[in-house]
């Protein structure tokens, strides 16, 4: 059995569907952080089956609209002096700014320098996302 210490200070994301962690550590640009972090794999679940984890040492701020967006299942533990003092649920966020990009060519997104690229949530259901300015639909799974 792997055993990883736990943190003194910090935050640790739980019940990430297995496979996604690298995504979230990619798209929360963990890598160009001066601090410890852990990436679990596939670790067991009684719940889930299977989960990956994230535990980030230190005093971080972390982008809750991106997990949400990722999986709103994902709780975000946050840790001081080895004690959990606050657990976050995450819910769907209804817009997101600079997470995804629009692929449309013709949107004012492509064409002009500095822009931010706003998504807005336009069905609930089934995560479905549109582009603020050209109503371009975001097909999941290419953030």
């Amino acid at each position: 059995m792997l055993n990883i210490d736990s943190i003194q200070n910090g935050i640790v994301l739980d019940h990430i569907r297995a496979g996604l962690g690298m995504r979230i550590y990619d798209l929360l640009e963990l890598g160009k952080l001066d601090c410890c972090v852990a990436i679990i794999k596939n670790a067991r679940s009684g719940k889930m089956g299977k989960k990956d984890i994230i535990k980030i040492e230190g005093d971080i701020d972390i982008n809750l609209d991106v997990l949400g967006f990722v999986d709103e299942n994902i709780t975000v533990d946050v840790i001081e002096n080895g004690e959990l003092v606050r657990k976050t649920k995450l819910q769907l966020p209804k817009t997101l700014k600079n997470v995804i990009r629009c692929k449309n060519p013709r949107c004012v997104t492509s064409s002009e320098e500095g822009i931010d690229h706003i998504f807005y949530l336009c069905d609930e259901a089934t995560h479905r996302y549109r582009c603020l300015y050209c109503e371009q639909e975001y097909k999941h799974g290419h953030a």
